[in-house]
C-alpha cells in the first residue's frame, strides 16, 4: 500500500518519540527522518519504527508478530488440592481432627500433581500432610490409650 502524507508524519512523531525519550541517537533519528520523508510505501514506514513503541502509527498486518522467545514466560499455577491440603490441616484444630485425614490425602495427591505438572503450592500441600498425620497420630494415640485404660479397669 502506498504511504501518504500523514502516514509519514505520523512515523516521523514516532521517531521524535523514540528520539526524545532517548532510544535512538541524533545521526540514527536524522537518518530515519530522511528515509521516513523518501519512503513509497506504509511498508517501509513500518520497518523504520518497528522497534520503538508505536505511538499513534497504527501497526500493519504486514509486519511480524514478537517471536516468542521474546514473550514473558508465563507463571506456573498453584495447585488447587494443594491449598485444600494446607486449610484442612490449619483446621485440624479448631475442628478436633475431624480434617486431618482429608489434609492427608489431598497433600499426597497435590504434591504428585505438582511434581508431574510443575505447579505451586508444595508448601502448602507439606503443611496440610504434616497437619493431618499429626492430628491422626493424635487421634489414634488416643484411641489406643482409652483401649488401655477399659483393658486394665475390666
Amino acid at each position: 500500500m502506498l504511504a501518504s502524507h500523514a502516514d509519514r508524519e505520523r512515523a516521523v512523531d514516532v521517531l521524535r518519540a523514540g528520539y526524545g525519550e532517548g532510544r535512538l541517537e541524533h545521526g540514527e533519528f536524522e537518518k530515519r527522518v530522511g528515509r521516513a520523508y523518501a519512503a513509497r510505501t506504509v511498508g517501509e514506514l513500518a520497518l523504520l519504527v518497528a522497534d520503538l513503541p508505536q505511538g499513534p502509527l497504527p501497526r500493519p498486518a504486514s509486519v511480524a508478530p514478537v517471536p516468542a522467545s521474546f514473550l514473558p514466560v508465563p507463571r506456573p499455577r498453584t495447585n488447587g488440592k494443594a491449598v485444600a491440603a494446607g486449610v484442612c490441616g490449619l483446621l485440624c484444630v479448631p475442628t478436633m481432627g475431624l480434617t486431618g485425614i482429608p489434609a492427608v490425602v489431598l497433600g499426597h495427591v497435590a504434591r504428585a500433581e505438582i511434581r508431574s505438572r510443575g505447579e505451586l503450592g508444595d508448601g502448602l500441600a507439606l503443611t496440610g500432610l504434616v497437619l493431618g498425620w499429626l492430628s491422626t497420630a493424635g487421634w489414634a494415640l488416643v484411641l489406643v490409650l482409652l483401649t488401655v485404660v477399659s483393658v486394665v479397669a475390666s
